[in-house]
């Protein structure tokens, strides 16, 4: 190996660490406290060293963004992958979506912070955007086997995105006292109640 490809390699070795000790550092604290300087502490680097990899804070949350939305967007693929029948692969969609959320509440609460992701973030983040043609392409199939064709997509597709993402965010800021399977109960409940809205 010649000194140019042992020089890049070390490099993204320090940067895979940097992203391995960032992601230690919110398991531990959550996002709110993540830092550059706690990040060069438990690394054993200095902060310009984090500098030379990363922007700033920021981007380095960027990456854990996508890399959330790639895990997503692999579960929504999975999910309906084989199913025919356009009802049945939203509900299959809907669930997969729900379960990342609390497998994966770290990568959750960061890729959608307090609200939905703007139409400006949505263009600059290629796994973002992959997520909404995934979710928009199943409910403009659901559509196009409805009685309903002219229905506004677009518009459905945000109705869907927000109930899924109300739902989410409602169980994990407070979980209840009642059962898991209940809270499931009601994701099925909403979405059939979506489904039949634009079936009917």
């Amino acid at each position: 190996m010649g000194i140019v490809e042992r020089k890049q390699r070390q490099r993204e070795e320090v940067r895979d660490g940097i992203l391995r000790a960032a992601w230690a550092l919110v398991q531990e604290e959550g996002w709110q406290s993540l830092s550059i300087r706690k990040i060069a502490d438990a690394i054993e680097y200095s902060v310009p060293v984090i500098y030379s990899h990363f922007e700033n804070k920021d981007a380095i949350l960027q990456e854990f963004t996508k890399e959330g939305f790639r895990k997503l967007n692999n579960a929504l693929d999975e999910s309906g992958a084989q199913e025919k029948n356009p009802a049945a692969g939203l509900m299959l969609m809907a669930k997969a979506y729900w379960h990342f959320a609390f497998q994966n509440k770290e990568y959750y609460q960061l890729m959608y912070g307090l609200g939905m992701p703007t139409c400006e973030k949505v263009r600059q983040v290629p796994e973002l955007s992959k997520f909404t043609d995934l979710l928009h392409g199943a409910v403009k199939n659901l559509i196009t086997n409805s009685k309903n064709a002219e229905t506004d997509s677009f518009l459905k597709f945000h109705t869907f995105w927000s109930m899924l993402h109300g739902l989410v965010s409602i169980n994990m800021v407070e979980r209840t006292a009642c059962p898991d399977s209940l809270h499931e109960l009601v994701l099925e409940d909403a979405v059939r109640g979506f489904i039949k809205n634009i079936q009917d």
